[in-house]
């Protein structure tokens, strides 16, 4: 499948099979996320891998109630790491070039999802305090993506 193809193709899914993800799918993800851009190479971005079922029950809660967080095998969390970003760029980067790193690992990670027969929605809808909470994430730490991936029901 070519990449247009690949572009055109992906939906967001958000109803998954009871099905665990292979490793080695996990691994072709997130190596699709570390070769996105980053703003001077900082790689200002950190990545959570959620399995545990009462994690995942709390942060669909967290997600005001989108059922296909807790239903997903996995859930990715994209985090900003405003220190990091901030260390080349300061204010700017702190409060906006992290985040481009971050979504541009995401897009990256949704394409690799697709063309190896898996589904994912990017949903920006949730509370970020009480998932860092939940996940103990840092201040330094950012939530800014979560990524439920998994095989596709629909």
């Amino acid at each position: 499948m070519s990449l247009l193809e690949t572009i055109k193709e992906r939906r967001s899914i958000r109803k998954f099979k009871r099905k665990d993800i292979p490793g080695e799918h996990l691994e072709k993800i997130m190596e699709a996320a570390i070769w996105a851009p980053s703003a001077g190479n900082l790689q200002s971005r950190r990545f959570l891998i959620v399995k545990n079922p009462q994690l995942k029950n709390e942060l669909a809660r967290a997600a005001y109630g989108q059922p296909s967080i807790a239903e997903a095998p996995i859930v990715i969390v994209a985090c900003a790491d405003l220190e990091r970003s901030a260390l080349g760029y300061g204010e700017r980067g702190r409060n906006l070039y992290c985040l481009f790193d971050v979504a541009a690992s995401v897009e990256n990670m949704l394409l690799a999802i697709h063309e190896i027969g898996l589904g994912a929605c990017w949903i920006g809808a949730f509370d970020e305090r009480l998932v860092a909470e939940i996940l103990d994430i840092p201040s330094t730490l950012r939530p800014v993506t979560l990524l439920p991936v998994g095989y596709p029901a629909e």
